[in-house]
C-alpha cells in the first residue's frame, strides 16, 4: 500500500466504526477499540456452509498491533438457524478449522493487518463504494434515500449484509440481490469482530477461539449462499477488525477479508458535510466504508452532495470483484 492511503486508512482508524450500535453508544465519544482475551472456549460449532478447508497458510509477517485495557469477557452470539442437511456438512469442516488453529497465537490485531485488502491494486483509477448493513439492535434499518441514489446516477457498490439485517429486511435484500448495479457480500453471522482470543472493538465482542471464527464467517456464507445461489466472494467483519490468525482462517474458508481506506461515515455517525468531504477527498483506488442500515444519519444527504460533482468531473466507480480479478 502507498504511504498516502496507508495514512489515510490511519486517520480512517480514529473513527468509530458504530453503525451497528444502538442509538444510546453511537451517541457518545467514539471509543477505542477495547478488549482482553477471553480464556472460554466455543461450547459448540453453529451449523454453516464452507468450502474444503485447504492446507494451512504460513504466518504472514507482523503489523503494528492495538494496545487495550481489560474489559469482561464476551457473551456469546445468538444462534443463527441453518437446514439441518448444512449442519451436516459444516460441523466436519468446523472441527477440523478449530483443530487446525488450536493454541496458535495471534501477533497483530486492528484494521491493517496482514490478510485485509485494505485499496484497489496500484493504477486503478475507480474508487470503490461499500456500504455495510448490520442487523441487531439499533442496526436493522435500511437507507432507502442512499440505494435510490446509487440507482439515481447509475453508480455501483458492494453491500456488506449481516444475516440478522437480511433476515430483518427479506423484501429489501431480495430487491438488491436482483440488481446488477450491487454486489452482495458477507458481513458475518452475528457482526462480531474476528479474533481468536475474544478482543472487542468499539463495545462489540469479538469471536473467542477458531471455531467462533469460522462460525461468524461460514454462518453467513451459508445463508447468503442459500439465497443468491452462489458464494458471496468478500468479507468484512463487524467493526472491520481482525487478528492475522483470523484471517488466515479465512483464507482457508476461501474467502477474501475486505477492509477500507477511506472510513466514510464514521459508523454512521458524520454529518452530511463530513461525508460529502470524505468521499470528495478519496483518492483513485480507494476503498470507502459507510453505512446502508441508519436512514436517518448524515450518510444519504452527504453522498447526495458529493457523487453528482464527482461523476461530472468524470470520477468512476466500481463493485470490488470488478476491480479485484
Amino acid at each position: 500500500m502507498s504511504l498516502s492511503r496507508r495514512r489515510l486508512l490511519l486517520v480512517a482508524a480514529g473513527g468509530a466504526l458504530a453503525g451497528c450500535q444502538t442509538a444510546a453508544q453511537r451517541g457518545g465519544a467514539r471509543p477505542l477499540p477495547t478488549g482482553e482475551p477471553s480464556a472460554t472456549p466455543s461450547a459448540a460449532l453453529s451449523p454453516a456452509l464452507s468450502p474444503a478447508v485447504s492446507p494451512a497458510v504460513s504466518p504472514a509477517p507482523s503489523a503494528r498491533p492495538f494496545e487495550s485495557p481489560a474489559e469482561s469477557p464476551p457473551a456469546p452470539p445468538a444462534p443463527v438457524a441453518s437446514a439441518a442437511p448444512v449442519a451436516q456438512e459444516a460441523a466436519p469442516a468446523g472441527r477440523a478449522v478449530a483443530a487446525r488453529y488450536a493454541g496458535v497465537e495471534p501477533t497483530t490485531w486492528g484494521l491493517d493487518v496482514p490478510g485485509v485488502i485494505t485499496a484497489l491494486p496500484d493504477g486503478t483509477r475507480a474508487t470503490a463504494l461499500t456500504f455495510d448493513a448490520c442487523g441487531g439492535p439499533g442496526g436493522s434499518g435500511y437507507d432507502a434515500a442512499l440505494i435510490g441514489l446509487l440507482r439515481t446516477h447509475g453508480v455501483p457498490a458492494t453491500l456488506f449484509l449481516n444475516a440478522r439485517w437480511i433476515d430483518a429486511n427479506p423484501a429489501e435484500f431480495e430487491q438488491l440481490a436482483a440488481d446488477p448495479l450491487f454486489e452482495i457480500a458477507n458481513h458475518g453471522t452475528a457482526h462480531r469482530p474476528l479474533s481468536v482470543t475474544g478482543r472487542s472493538a468499539y463495545g462489540i465482542a469479538g469471536t473467542r477461539d477458531p471455531g467462533e471464527v469460522y462460525d461468524e464467517i461460514a454462518g453467513n456464507t451459508a445463508k447468503l449462499t442459500a439465497l443468491l445461489g452462489r458464494p458471496p466472494r468478500f468479507f468484512r467483519s463487524g467493526t472491520a477488525h481482525y487478528d492475522d490468525v483470523a484471517t488466515r482462517i479465512a483464507a482457508d474458508l476461501h474467502t477474501r477479508v475486505a477492509g477500507f481506506t477511506v472510513n466514510a461515515d464514521g459508523g454512521a455517525t458524520f454529518t452530511a458535510a463530513q461525508v460529502r468531504a470524505e468521499v470528495a477527498a478519496a483518492p483513485p483506488g480507494a476503498i470507502l466504508i459507510a453505512h446502508m442500515n441508519h436512514p436517518a444519519s448524515g450518510t444519504a444527504p452527504g453522498f447526495a452532495a458529493a457523487l453528482p460533482p464527482l461523476l461530472s468531473a468524470g470520477h468512476t466507480f466500481t463493485r470490488l470483484s470488478d476491480a479485484l480479478h
